[in-house]
């Protein structure tokens, strides 16, 4: 069920547009029967008329029902589901090679800047606005990890930290809040279930209109026992 859900929340736009233009068909539908109803003289006619008018109804509330549960899924649902469940995969292993004097965000950066835009040490990091500060770029994360941090833009709607094998982009929600924290617990994130390896971590803050902000991005290393 996640896959259905994260498709659910990924293909949100489509799904709309698809309900609207299909509830707009079942409402011209409703009108019309509803115009033969009133325009009927004949009981048997009028019979008929109510029958249909009752399945295009019928069609309505469904298509309402489609459009909320759609709604529901695709903003509290999907942005709350586990990681472990798509992250189950060895990951890249960038510090194999020798560069002992290089730091592991350092060493991280020079290796996948020219494919990996968006994989750089701070990306999209605003102090006071959104900012991950602990744990810090390229540290060594284990078992439960509090995540301190800022997430506070103007129009505020939610924030969300997800997580993403280095060298990919099958960015995986650990979990997502309401409400806007300042150099505070934004959540755990549980590692355990996690291969070792290197892995990015985002925060990504969505105003109140639905407009995702560009996500803070970190490099770190889980290294369980």
């Amino acid at each position: 069920m996640g896959f259905v859900y994260r498709s659910l929340g990924a293909y949100e736009p489509l799904i709309y547009i698809v309900l609207a233009i299909f509830g707009l068909f079942v409402f011209r539908r409703m009108w019309v029967v509803w115009r033969e109803w009133r325009d009927a003289v004949y009981t048997l006619e009028r019979e008929f008329a109510v029958w249909r008018l009752a399945r295009a109804t019928a069609l309505g509330f469904l298509t309402l029902g489609l459009f909320f549960a759609e709604f529901y899924i695709a903003t509290f649902i999907a942005p709350s589901l586990p990681a472990s469940d798509v992250l189950t995969t060895p990951t890249l292993d960038l510090l194999a090679s020798p560069q002992p004097t290089l730091p592991f965000a350092d060493s991280t950066q020079a290796a996948l800047a020219p494919t990996q835009p968006i994989q750089s040490g701070m990306n999209g990091c605003v102090t006071d606005q959104i900012m991950i500060t602990s744990p810090k770029p390229g540290d060594k994360v284990s078992a439960i990890v509090d995540l301190i941090g800022t997430a506070d833009v103007p129009n505020f709607g939610f924030y969300k930290y997800e997580i993403s094998p280095v060298g990919t982009q099958n960015w995986a929600t650990v979990a997502a809040e309401r409400e806007p924290k300042k150099d505070e617990l934004l959540g755990k994130w549980n590692t355990l279930s996690l291969s070792n390896g290197d892995y990015f971590l985002r925060l990504v803050i969505t105003d109140n209109v639905g407009n995702s902000l560009e996500p803070c991005v970190i490099a770190l290393r889980v290294l369980n026992q």
